[in-house]
């Protein structure tokens, strides 16, 4: 079994050190992923400067995105991994995160180019590293072990997977759950700097929820359970095509 390990975090990141530790002694391990941290960077692939390519003990540095790593990884370096994992992130990739995820859109890079995907995030401080990593593993090598089973990751698709920033003792459970809707009550600060221009910091907090579905990604972590969550890259609104047909398809 081969593996390509990736993040969004950067190479000496934490979570990094924990997916290696996850995954070593279980095949071989490559990883590509980025010289710094490239979190909400998304799908973006860099495509106006040259990508330089250092080869680190750990592996290989990237001063390029997430998916610039997956990419480099397979399409340039060769590799063929038999699964690529993201993380683990340092922090949650709930709900309508993901369209945001440097982590998230990294798996979905891999299975663009035909390789599956898992991504990995500790919905909490670093402490609790040692959690995710042993959900890692859980996950993916004890019986059933979806390293056995690569075909429970969807064609088109990948598992984004949310580990509670708990003890493992506290941890109830697995759930599989399908992607919320999270809103965020953002929240601009103007500043000026020493030249008097004005410049903005991003911040927000996460809103209430407003469902206590437990089958919705970020209720079932609030619950104490590790999501897993099958997401597509297809966002076609498939239900609205036949409405549509009919009334341009009338008006023409």
């Amino acid at each position: 079994m081969q593996f390509l390990l990736v993040n969004d975090d950067g190479i000496t990141a934490p979570g990094m050190s924990a997916l290696i530790e996850s995954v070593q002694g279980q095949g071989e391990l490559n990883v590509v992923a980025p010289r710094q941290e490239q979190s909400g960077m998304s799908q973006a692939i860099t495509v106006h400067q040259p990508l330089r390519l250092t080869e680190v003990e750990r592996g290989y540095m990237v001063d390029g995105t997430p998916a610039d790593c997956v990419k480099i990884g397979i399409q340039a370096l060769n590799l063929q991994p038999d699964l690529v994992l993201s993380g683990i992130n340092s922090g949650a990739n709930l709900g309508t995160d993901v369209l945001y995820s440097g982590t998230v859109a990294a798996a979905l890079e891999a299975v663009m180019l035909g390789i599956p995907a898992v991504a990995f995030s500790l919905c909490g401080p670093d402490e609790f590293m040692p959690t995710a990593a042993h959900f890692v593993q859980k996950i993916l090598f004890e019986k059933p072990g979806l390293v056995r089973q690569l075909d429970l990751i969807p064609k088109s698709g990948i598992l984004n997977i949310n580990i509670p920033g708990l003890p493992v003792e506290q941890i109830k459970g697995i759930r599989i759950t399908r992607q919320g809707v999270r809103h965020y009550e953002g929240i601009f600060e103007k500043r000026v700097d020493p030249r008097g221009g004005s410049y903005y910091w991003m911040a927000g907090q996460p809103a209430p929820f407003d469902t206590q579905d437990p089958n919705v990604d970020f209720v079932a972590v609030k619950q104490g359970y590790v999501s897993v969550t099958p997401l597509q890259f297809d966002l076609t609104f498939h239900e609205r095509i036949p409405q549509l047909t009919e009334i341009f398809t009338n008006g023409t």
